[in-house]
């Protein structure tokens, strides 16, 4: 009997996401952002939710959908702003979404952690800026840090490229970016695959996130949505 579940469908994938959970979402951009299963998170009616990601969304899809039909009471990123953010741009505008910017170094390494079961780290990046207000700073060999806080999550949905019926990841390239680490800091991490393969045919030297991680898998067909294979 296995640990992890394989999900008939998305919205299958996503149910009992809570009202007010705090969601880690994987991507850069379009890469290894979990579309299916963010959208199955709109169509399941979850509100009053936290964000945390590297961007704000763009478009009509993701992230954008979420906060267009303001399930998102506040974001936590890295880059909120580029040319087709204009659901974010409008929310935040009109008071009806709160930005918590985080430098991209620091909301990696805050995710992280939480997965590390660390307390606490100091990083110099931010020092001297508005995003130190109200931190603890502290003088280490000379250069200036600020008190930087783990940032868990109450469910992590993340995009990988393969996964086994154990639920062993492996990503594609770019695409890898923070769901490691989302995987390993969320209480109940769900998994869009582009494949679900039998247990053993992944090399266990390719697995990048164990099933140690993985509470829930869907199988969804990769939408190429840039012509590039990197992503």
């Amino acid at each position: 009997m296995t640990r992890v579940a394989i999900c008939g469908s998305a919205l299958d994938a996503v149910a009992g996401v809570a009202d007010g959970a705090t969601v880690l979402v994987s991507g850069f951009g379009s890469a290894g952002q979990p579309v299916a299963l963010i959208e199955a998170l709109l169509e399941g009616g979850a509100r009053e939710l936290t964000v945390v990601s590297n961007n704000a969304g763009g478009g009509e899809v993701g992230l954008a959908a979420l906060i267009r039909d303001g399930r998102v009471r506040k974001v936590i990123c890295s880059y909120p702003r580029q040319s087709d953010s204009w659901h974010f741009d409008a929310a935040y505008r009109a008071g009806q979404v709160e930005l918590e910017l985080v430098p991209q170094g620091n909301l990696a390494e805050r995710i992280r952690a939480a997965g590390a079961g660390i307390g606490a780290f100091f990083t110099p990046t931010g020092f001297g800026t508005p995003l130190a207000e109200g931190k603890e700073t502290r003088m280490i060999g000379g250069r200036s840090y600020l008190l930087e806080y783990p940032l868990p999550g109450d469910v992590a949905l993340i995009a990988a490229h393969q996964a086994d019926e154990l639920g062993n990841l492996i990503y594609r390239k770019t695409a890898r970016n923070f769901g490691p680490i989302m995987a390993a800091a969320a209480a109940t991490t769900i998994v869009q695959a582009d494949e679900i393969v039998p247990a053993g045919a992944l090399d266990p030297e390719h697995v990048v996130t164990p099933c140690l991680y993985v509470d829930r898998v869907v199988r969804v067909e990769r939408d190429r949505v840039w012509s590039g294979e990197g992503l």
